[in-house]
C-alpha cells in the first residue's frame, strides 16, 4: 500500500523568518578526501571553484523560528526530511544549527526585528528550514553546497551572526558540505586546507571577484538528472581506504596545480586556464577508477562531450572550451568569451538535445530558449565536426547557459520568499520543490 501523506504542518503565530540565496560552485581544482586525523569536514588538499551566475543555478532558502516548534524540521525540495536519525541531511543539519545557535546564544541582543526577548531565548527556539535547488539535486552539480551555503547565509541573518576574527561563516558552512564553503563568495575562490588543529584555517578566500574576467562563459550539458549512485562523501571513503593514486595527487598535483591555475586566471590566459581545469578533471577521475571497486561517475554522454570539447578547440585551432565534470556525469565547459560559449552552445546542442533547436523547440530543455536558438542558428556546426564529436545522438536531458558570478546572498525576493513558505503563518508551501 502507498503510505499516505505525512500530516500538514501547523500553522503558528509566533515567529521570526530570514531568507537567503546561494549559487552553486564548480572545482577547477579538486579536492577528494577528508583529513580522517583532523576531522571536521576538512580536506586533504586545498581546492579552487568558479561561482556560477545565482540567477541560473543556486539554492534557496528560508528559515522560521517560533517557541512554538518543539523540534526542527527540513523540507527540501518540496519534501520532508527526517531530522532526528542518523542520515546525511540530518546530521548535517544539527551539525551547522548547533554552531550557529552557541554563536547567537553569546550575543548581547537578538536581532531588532526578533520577537525573541533575548538572544538565549533565540537560540532556544525550533526551526523550519525549507529549501530548494533550482538545477538537479545530488546529480555532480554541486547541489549540496549551494544548499549549505544557502542555510548558513541565512541562518547568520536569522541569529543575527556575522563574520569575525574569531568566528567564520565559511567554516561554519564547511561542517555542513565541503564546498559550501565556496559558494559564500561570487569568482575564483579558494578553500585552503589549512593545518591546524582546531580547523579554523580550513576555510575559503576568495582569490578574484565575478567582475575580474567577465567574458567568461560557462555552458552545461546535463548527461543525467538523476541522483549519482555512489554519493561524495562514500566515495571519497572508499578512495581514501583503497587508492594509492589518492595521497600523490593531493601532495604532488593539486597543491601546485591551485598556484599554476590561480596566476592563469590573474592573467586571463584561458588556454592556460582552460588546459589545468581539464587535466584536474581528468586526473580526479583517474583517482575514482583507482579506487576499489573502482568508481565510475562519467557515462557514455560524458565520454562524448569530452570528445567534443577536444574536437571543437582542435576546429578552432586553439583551446577556446575547457571541459570539467565534478562527482557526476554532467559536463560543465567553461568558455573563453560570449563568442565561443554561441559556437560551442549550438555544437552541445545539435549533438545532445536532439530536438527541435527552434526557441518553441527548446523550452524546457534549457534555461535560456532564446539565446541558445540564436546561437543556433549562427553556429551551425560543420558536418566533419559533428562526425568527430559522434553525430547528433542526443542524450543529454537539459543544457544551461550561465556565467561566473556573485556568491551567497539575503534576503530572497518576496516572490521567492512567498513560493517556500507563506509569510503569514511560517507553513511550507507546494511550490518548494525543485525549479527546474
Amino acid at each position: 500500500m502507498v503510505p499516505p501523506p505525512p500530516p500538514h504542518p501547523k500553522p503558528i503565530e509566533v515567529f521570526d523568518m530570514a531568507s537567503a540565496l546561494a549559487p552553486t560552485n564548480i572545482a577547477v581544482v579538486k579536492y577528494w578526501g577528508k583529513d580522517a586525523a583532523r576531522g571536521g569536514n576538512t580536506p586533504i588538499n586545498s581546492s579552487a571553484s568558479l561561482t556560477l551566475d545565482p540567477n541560473d543555478l543556486r539554492a534557496e532558502t528560508v528559515m522560521v523560528a517560533s517557541p512554538e516548534l518543539r523540534s526542527d524540521e527540513l523540507y527540501l525540495n518540496g519534501r520532508k526530511v527526517d531530522v532526528k536519525g542518523d542520515g546525511t541531511h540530518a546530521k548535517r543539519l544539527r551539525r551547522c544549527l548547533a554552531t550557529m545557535r552557541r554563536r547567537c546564544a553569546k550575543a548581547k541582543h537578538p536581532p531588532r526585528s526578533s520577537r525573541a526577548t533575548s538572544s538565549e531565548e533565540l537560540a532556544r527556539w525550533g526551526v523550519r528550514v525549507v529549501s530548494r535547488n533550482t538545477f538537479p539535486t545530488a546529480a555532480g552539480l554541486a547541489s549540496s553546497a549551494a544548499g549549505y551555503a544557502a542555510l548558513v547565509r541565512c541562518a547568520s541573518e536569522l541569529y543575527g551572526v556575522r563574520d569575525t576574527p574569531a568566528f567564520s561563516l565559511s567554516a561554519t558552512a564547511r561542517e555542513g558540505s565541503g564546498s559550501a564553503c565556496r559558494s559564500l563568495d561570487g569568482g575564483l575562490v579558494a578553500w585552503r586546507k589549512g593545518c591546524r588543529a582546531d580547523r579554523a584555517d580550513s576555510k575559503a578566500e576568495q582569490l578574484f571577484d565575478e567582475r575580474h574576467w567577465p567574458d567568461l562563459r560557462c555552458v552545461i550539458i546535463v548527461a543525467s538528472a538523476a541522483e549519482k549512485e555512489t554519493p561524495s562523501t562514500e566515495g571519497m571513503q572508499r578512495s581514501v581506504a583503497t587508492s594509492p593514486f589518492l595521497t600523490h595527487r593531493a601532495e604532488a598535483v593539486a597543491e601546485p596545480r591551485l598556484l599554476d591555475l590561480q596566476k592563469a586566471f590573474r592573467q586571463r590566459n584561458f588556454e592556460r586556464f582552460g588546459e589545468l581545469t581539464m587535466r584536474d578533471s581528468n586526473s580526479f577521475h583517474a583517482t575514482c577508477l583507482d579506487t576499489f571497486p573502482p568508481i565510475f561517475y562519467l557515462n557514455e554522454v560524458s565520454k562524448r562531450a569530452i570528445a567534443c570539447v577536444h574536437a571543437f578547440n582542435a576546429a578552432q585551432g586553439r583551446t577556446r572550451a575547457a571541459y570539467t565534470f565534478d562527482a557526476g556525469p554532467n559536463a560543465v565547459v567553461f568558455c573563453e568569451n560570449e563568442a565561443a560559449a554561441d559556437a560551442f552552445a549550438a555544437l552541445a546542442a545539435t549533438c545532445f538535445l536532439g530536438a527541435d533547436l527552434s526557441r518553441r523547440g527548446l523550452r524546457g530543455l534549457t534555461n535560456a530558449p532564446e539565446k541558445l536558438a540564436r546561437a543556433c542558428r549562427a553556429n551551425p556546426p560543420s558536418d566533419a565536426l559533428l562526425e568527430a564529436c559522434g553525430g547528433t545522438r542526443g542524450g543529454a536531458t537539459m543544457m544551461y547557459l550561465t556565467k561566473v558570478g556573485g556568491g551567497a546572498a539575503a534576503p530572497l525576493a518576496d516572490s521567492a520568499r512567498d513560493a517556500l513558505v507563506d509569510a503569514s503563518d511560517g507553513t511550507p508551501q507546494a511550490r518548494g520543490r525543485e525549479a527546474w
